[in-house]
């Protein structure tokens, strides 16, 4: 027998205040079994177990049956009022009450009238322990009126012209099912163009001549009386013009008045509703239908939208060729204005809809029976909704509880009655009513107090048989008051069974998940409360599971052989089997041909028909195995390949044993094709949630045509199988019928449930909802509770609707939250949902790092150190520390301009940080500051510290100026960044010969504060190069390099330009600058000539050993020709180039050319061929040694040096 038993962690204190009680200590329902044992001696409020509906329509021709059933101990008597009044039943001697029951016949089969007893019917148990009354029931006859007879006239209107045929059938109980149809009782064709409306009028948008007949007749079917009503017959008659204008010509034979279009197009118009806007009002829970229907030429087509909003998707239903929508279990979300829109090719127009959803009152929490003992506390919570609210009201007995006898251990809080210390007078039935306008709620809930202690209704030494490695499942059915706690005990041990191994069940039952061999023994259950102390003892044996150990194998015979299958079982030795053998999971024929022994069957004169699956079957009476085999049969001559392809569909499907949660799927299989099919593969449809989409079900073996479907609650199925074989699958089946299942309480709860705060206030608890499959039922919400981790706070709870976010504000500042998120619908509850943890919102940290400590260590890198916060100071999860670090002011320069702050940021509980990228010989502030989710906290006071001075960088500039024939001037400007005091600078120059080979270095330190600085003594007509850096006391820094050449004698130079002014027209200029040309051309031909051989000019690499005079001065007039290399060709040289030195230092590139040498000059020839003028320098960039300025060449020394 099934026993509900309240669960522990539900149970009441008796010292819990009356509101926490109300919020989170309620006791649930502990239903009494009514057990023959426990019946003797155990009393028990009535309680209706079965009523009429509330609005009850009888059929006048029968009997009138009002049921009202009740259980109780003492069992109930019943009594009836109708109208509000007592209803005397022993003074009609047409109604009697059925024995020990409260159901009322009422017989009008023989006399009277069902008219009489019209009414408002309530029935109430009662026995010693209290009253329960059922709903209000409503009783009224069905009512099918004729139609009121009236003379319809012929219709004869124009092709093209909109018509409405009017139904207007008598109003019935309940409203009739209205249809069209002719004289033979065929209904009447609908399409876009003609259309039945919701009140049964026919409407044509144009009329055709085809619609021309006499025979529209309106009909009216009365389901509850099984009757059918018509109207007298419509006649109507579509002319065309052409017609129309033959008539008119017989008669006004002048006229053309029809002798245009046959008709005339136009846009639509609505024939209903009227108007631009109209009203409409629904309730929760039913199916609104909204309708628009248009005239016009060409027909329009009809569109639907929805204000400010969309269509649910999985609600929405489009009837009667979309001229009506409708919503199925509409809530209130779907209020709004829904826009109907005609359209064809002249035009549009809209009709809006105002709907406004109202609810009749729904439960949230229904009251529910209370068990108590003595001194105990308890709560009924009636808990509804609606619009607009209902109305809480409670009765007692069935009195209004405002007038019932007080009770002191009664305190009613609005939607809660709470009981404190009840007594056992305490004991009654109570009733909530919750209505509003539109309907009423009526729940009956009683409080029996009892004082009974323990009683074990299993019985004594029952014997549990386990297969081992299954489960095993021990009864204790109990009851007692207060509420028994159990414990189990094996083999008289003195310890309880611990939940880590077994899984104990509210109900009592002890459940080993795997039972082993050693698990065999006798259990005692023992039930305890303060009344006293029960006990029962059961025993349990594992036995060895049945195998099948020898199986039978695949075979192929021939036509009129014998064939043999083999099937070893092995069992444990207390077990019996039986060996059952199969053929297509039927039964073998009755065939001599047949015979089975021991291990084998045997089938001899093999025929066609043999073939199929053999199965042999093991049973045992607690557990069965089976093994199947295929045999096939061939002919014993070759026969035509036969032709392979995949299977036919299936076909003719039916659903059978159809239940809430499972339903039997049977078909037929196609043709397999010569391919055996090896599965079938069943898919669904939902056409409620998910109309044309289809989902896989399940797969069965190809040996099998039924199969049992697992299915959802709430889910509008249907089923397609689809065969398989070796070749492919086959096209679906036609769909089955559909199955409507019924509405159930979710089996799941959201996902992905978090708890994160917004503000330092609140905590926003988010989850995944359940899509439309998984809600099982309508009405779907959820109930979010919540409370302090570490607190002692009891669960706060709040039932929301189909969202997935919900704000809990005034929370204190990140403190963890448990937290969890349970799905309900309109039947009830998921099962009790995981915990998670969260927090609540974060806020800025309040104190900052303390012990702030800087070591530098080098002129660009410092380290820092500081203490960590105290953790309940960070206010939220750590982030980490973050330095912010400026540049104060400089050593040197002492400008305190402002910089802009830098930030390095440390994560996790780190205490340390490393500063780069600092500035020499400068002074910096910083501050450390931790860092949560929410932002930074206050800065530690500054720290100040300073870096060393550091090398500098180079001289941001060097110009060569005024150069003379024995001195040059050099002008720079200092280093951009000196790092450092400036001790001095240090200049090296040396000469370049005419095959570019470096002469004597020359060293020269120069003041830091000097600018500018004169060469005397130098070379005429001679090129230097110049190495240039800066020094502190940190050492040198980066150098900057330039070249320059001093000028030629400055007579020489007077003299060429006195005679410049006529050169260009003397004869022996134009022959020198002939020969010039020419020479250079032979000079061009020996190069090609010599880089064709393989040396190329080491112009790059003479250049390159320029840039590191310190390696070691070049060999002075050593006779040694430069090679050129081709200043386009930026290739290495080749081995065999030689060199000014050993030690000269190769440059990556070079852009040297004696086209670039040639644009670079500046001058002219004097008289006797000799080149005269000065070089501007090209600087290039050296990667080891910074900016260096080099001059090329004069083609005029490369000339001289080749000759």
């Amino acid at each position: 027998m099934q026993l509900k038993i309240m669960p522990k962690k539900k149970r009441l204190s008796a010292g819990r205040a009356p509101l926490m009680l109300f919020l989170c200590q309620m006791i649930s329902a502990l239903e009494v079994p009514l057990d023959p044992k426990l019946l003797e001696d155990l009393v028990q409020p009535p309680t209706i177990t079965q009523q009429s509906p509330k609005d009850y329509i009888i059929d006048p021709r029968e009997n009138i049956v009002i049921q009202c059933e009740a259980k109780g101990k003492p069992p109930p008597s019943f009594s009836w009022t109708r109208n509000g009044t007592h209803f005397d039943i022993d003074k009609d001697p047409l109604v009697t009450m059925k024995p020990g029951s409260g159901t009322l016949i009422i017989n009008i089969m023989s006399e009277g009238k069902a008219e009489t007893y019209e009414g408002v019917y309530q029935c109430t148990a009662r026995n010693e322990r209290g009253a329960a009354i059922s709903n209000n029931i409503v009783i009224r006859p069905s009512r099918s009126p004729l139609w009121t007879k009236e003379k319809l006239e012929p219709i004869t209107l124009r092709n093209g012209q909109s018509l409405v045929l009017p139904c207007r059938p008598p109003i019935g109980l309940p409203p009739p099912i209205i249809f069209w149809m002719d004289n033979s009782f065929q209904r009447l064709p609908q399409s876009e163009r003609v259309s039945q409306g919701l009140n049964g009028d026919l409407y044509f948008s144009n009329v055709l001549p085809e619609d021309t007949r006499e025979d529209y007749i309106c009909y009216a079917r009365f389901n509850h009386t099984q009757t059918i009503q018509q109207k007298q017959p419509i006649s109507v008659k579509v002319i065309s013009v052409d017609e129309l204008n033959d008539t008119i010509a017989a008669n006004l034979s002048d006229t053309e008045f029809y002798g245009a279009k046959s008709h005339r197009q136009r846009p639509p118009a609505f024939l209903t509703p009227d108007g631009n806007t109209s009203r409409k009002e629904e309730l929760r829970g039913n199916v609104l239908s909204l309708e628009c229907i248009a005239e016009g030429l060409p027909t329009p087509i009809i569109y639907w939208i929805k204000e400010d909003g969309t269509l649910p998707i999985n609600r929405t239903f489009y009837r009667n060729f979309k001229k009506t929508l409708q919503i199925v279990q509409v809530t209130e979300a779907d209020s709004g204005n829904y826009q109907c829109i005609a359209k064809n090719a002249l035009g549009a127009i809209h009709h809006t809809i105002s709907v406004t959803v109202k609810a009749a009152p729904y439960w949230i929490i229904a009251p529910q029976n209370l068990v108590l003992s003595p001194e105990e506390d308890g709560a009924l919570i009636c808990r509804a909704s609606g619009n607009p609210k209902p109305r809480i009201s409670w009765l007692s007995n069935g009195v209004p509880i405002e007038i019932a006898p007080d009770d002191p251990s009664r305190k009613i809080d609005g939607d809660t009655i709470i009981f404190s210390k009840v007594q056992e007078r305490s004991s009654a039935v109570y009733q909530c009513n919750a209505s509003n306008e539109y309907g009423y709620l009526l729940a009956n809930a009683f409080v029996n107090v009892l004082a009974e202690p323990p009683r074990i209704l299993t019985s004594a030494n029952t014997l549990y048989q386990v297969i081992a490695n299954r489960p095993a499942l021990l009864d204790c059915a109990f009851f007692g008051s207060p509420l028994p706690t159990i414990e189990w005990f094996k083999d008289a041990k003195g310890s309880a069974l611990r939940e880590d191994i077994y899984v104990l069940h509210e109900n009592g039952t002890l459940e080993i998940p795997v039972a082993q061999k050693d698990s065999t023994g006798t259990y005692t259950c023992v039930a305890r409360n303060k009344l006293g102390m029960a006990k029962n003892d059961v025993h349990l044996e594992i036995k060895d599971p049945t195998r099948i150990i020898k199986q039978p194998e695949y075979a192929v015979v021939q036509r009129g052989s014998t064939v043999s299958f083999e099937c070893k079982v092995k069992h444990d030795h207390t077990l019996i089997p039986t060996v059952t053998w199969l053929k297509d999971h039927g039964e073998l024929p009755s065939d001599g041909r047949f015979t089975v022994d021991k291990d084998h069957l045997v089938v001899a004169d093999v025929s066609d028909d043999d073939g199929g699956t053999y199965t042999c079957v093991a049973n045992t009476t607690l557990d069965n195995v089976s093994a199947s085999a295929v045999l096939s049969v061939v002919a014993p001559t070759p026969t035509p390949a036969p032709i392979y392809d995949v299977p036919n569909p299936p076909f003719d499907l039916e659903l059978t044993d159809q239940l809430d949660r499972s339903v039997q799927l049977s078909w037929t299989p196609g043709d397999d094709n010569n391919s055996p099919i090896t599965k079938f593969i069943i898919e669904y449809e939902d056409a409620m949630h998910e109309p044309g989409l289809w989902h896989h079900q399940t797969e069965v073996p190809g040996t099998q045509t039924t199969a049992q479907l697992k299915l959802s609650p709430y889910v509008n199925y249907s089923f397609r199988v689809m065969a398989e074989n070796n070749l492919g699958r086959s096209l679906p089946s036609e769909a089955s019928e559909q199955y409507l299942t019924k509405a159930a309480e979710p089996d799941k709860n959201p996902t992905a449930v978090e708890g994160l705060g917004s503000e330092p206030d609140n905590l926003v608890i988010t989850w995944k909802p359940l899509n439309g499959f998984e809600s099982n039922g309508p009405g779907l919400q959820y109930k979010v509770s919540w409370r302090q981790k570490d607190g002692d706070d009891e669960w706060t709870s709040v039932v929301v609707a189909n969202v997935s976010k919900y704000i809990v504000s005034g929370t204190p500042t990140f403190v963890p939250y448990l937290i969890k998120v349970q799905a309900l619908n309109d039947a009830g509850f998921a099962p009790e949902p995981a915990v998670v943890m969260g927090h609540s919102g974060e806020d800025l940290p309040m104190v900052a790092p303390g012990n702030v400590r800087v070591n530098v260590v080098n002129s660009t890198l410092a380290e820092v150190h500081w203490d960590p916060v105290p953790l309940k100071s960070i206010r939220g999860h750590l982030q980490g520390y973050r330095i912010y670090y400026w540049k104060a002011q400089s050593s040197l320069t002492r400008n305190r301009r402002h910089l802009e702050k830098k930030i390095l940021t440390f994560q996790g509980s780190k205490t340390h940080g490393m500063l780069p990228g600092l500035e020499p010989f400068s002074h910096y502030s910083l501050n450390v500051r931790v860092v949560n989710g929410k932002g930074e906290g206050p800065a530690s006071a500054d720290k100040v510290f300073s870096t060393p001075e550091g090398v500098p960088s180079a001289p941001s500039s060097l110009k060569i100026v005024n150069p003379t024939l024995d001195s040059l001037t050099l002008e720079w400007e200092p280093p951009s960044h000196p790092n450092g005091i400036l001790t001095e600078y240090t200049l090296k120059y040396q000469p370049i010969n005419s095959t570019h080979e470096l002469g004597p270095l020359v060293d020269l330190k120069i003041p830091a504060n000097k600018t500018r600085w004169t060469l005397k003594n130098l070379n005429f007509s001679t090129r230097y190069k110049f190495y240039f850096y800066a020094q502190t006391a940190a050492g040198s820094g980066s150098q900057i390099t330039e070249e320059a050449i001093t000028t030629v004698d400055e007579g020489a130079g007077k003299a060429m330009a006195s005679r410049q002014v006529d050169i260009a027209t003397q004869g022996w200029f134009i022959g020198l600058m002939c020969a010039v040309a020419l020479l250079i051309l032979i000079l061009l031909i020996v190069c090609f000539i010599r880089r064709n051989k393989g040396g190329k000019y080491p112009v790059k690499e003479k250049e390159d050993a320029h840039a590191d005079p310190e390696i070691q001065p070049m060999k002075e007039d050593d006779g040694t020709f430069g090679e050129y290399s081709d200043a386009e060709d930026h290739k290495p040289l080749k081995k065999g180039s030689r060199t000014p030195s050993d030690r000269t230092v190769k440059k990556e590139d070079s852009d040297d050319s004696l086209v670039d040498y040639g644009e670079g000059v500046n001058g002219q020839f004097n008289e006797d061929g000799s080149f005269i003028g000065q070089y501007s320098g090209k600087k290039e960039k050296e990667p080891a040694e910074g900016n260096e300025s080099s001059e090329a060449p004069s083609p005029v020394n490369a000339m001289n040096s080749f000759v």
